[in-house]
C-alpha cells in the first residue's frame, strides 16, 4: 500500500468556505475516481488554515491510473479551477507502509 498525503494551506479565513464548496462539488467527483480517503483533516494546532488529506492505493500504478482518470474528468477540471484561488501553498508526499503494519 502507498498513501498519497496532500497538505494545502488556505488563505486566512477561507477554510469554512472551501470546506463547504469541496463537500458539495469537489468531494463527489474526487471519490468517484479515488474512492473514500484514508483520512481528511484540518489543522487545529501548529500551522493553521490547512487541510491534510490522505488517499490509499494498492501501488503507485494504481494511484497513477485513478488520478489520470480523475484529471480527465471535466467535472474535476472545473472544480480545480474553482478551488485554486483558496490556496496559498501545497505539499504532496507519497508514503509507503512498513512491513509490520500492512495498512487497512
Amino acid at each position: 500500500m502507498v498513501v498519497d498525503e496532500r497538505t494545502y494551506t488556505l488563505h486566512v479565513g477561507r477554510l469554512p468556505e472551501f470546506l463547504a464548496a469541496y463537500e458539495a462539488e469537489g468531494y463527489p467527483v474526487q471519490t468517484k475516481h479515488l474512492g473514500k480517503p484514508f483520512g481528511y483533516f484540518v489543522t487545529e494546532v501548529g500551522t493553521i488554515n490547512q487541510i491534510v488529506h490522505m488517499w490509499a492505493y494498492e501501488s503507485l500504478g494504481d494511484r497513477d491510473q485513478r488520478r489520470a482518470a480523475m484529471q480527465a474528468d471535466p467535472a474535476w477540471q472545473a472544480w480545480v479551477k474553482k478551488a485554486a484561488p483558496f490556496f496559498t501553498h501545497q505539499e504532496n508526499r507519497i508514503l509507503k507502509n512498513v512491513s509490520f503494519f500492512p495498512g487497512r
